[in-house]
């Protein structure tokens, strides 16, 4: 089954249940998965690993506006978007911990022979390609830094 259909199909769940988080969450990647369809100007749907992007985009922005809300003791505009990051969360493939991707990426480090900082960019590269949708960007690269120094 296609996200879109997917997508569709827990619209019509919240619009019975008459949950507005869950609406408006499923809303926006509506949204935005129309916006990256008609962008690209092709009739094909968005392959797996688009659409992937797409929701880790949609959860990076609502991650940062929590953040800025939580910072400016607006929990009453905070919660809203946590709730909202749970409800895209779940058409991401599950998510690795930090041991999961600290040791892939010591063991890209090691296939490589990659040494220091200058290194990082082609270890980066190998590392999103590998674990495409399964770790966030920040979280790799934390770890490429921390391993590579």
């Amino acid at each position: 089954m296609s996200l879109q259909t997917q997508i569709m199909d827990e619209i019509k769940n919240a619009m019975k249940a008459k949950d507005t988080v869950a609406l408006e969450a499923l809303r926006a990647i509506k949204s935005e998965l129309l916006l990256a369809a008609t962008a690209s100007g092709t009739k094909e749907d968005l392959s797996k690993e688009e659409e992937i992007k797409l929701l880790q985009k949609l959860v990076k922005t609502r991650k940062e506006s929590a953040r800025i809300f939580t910072e400016q003791n607006r929990s009453d505009l905070a919660e809203p978007e946590l709730a909202q990051v749970a409800v895209i969360e779940k058409f991401l493939p599950a998510q690795l911990s930090e041991e999961e991707v600290e040791a892939v990426i010591a063991k890209i480090i090691t296939e490589t022979g990659a040494s220091g900082i200058a290194s990082m960019g082609k270890v980066m590269g190998l590392a999103s390609a590998q674990l495409g949708g399964t770790a966030e960007g920040k979280t790799i690269s934390t770890i490429v830094k921390k391993l590579l120094s």
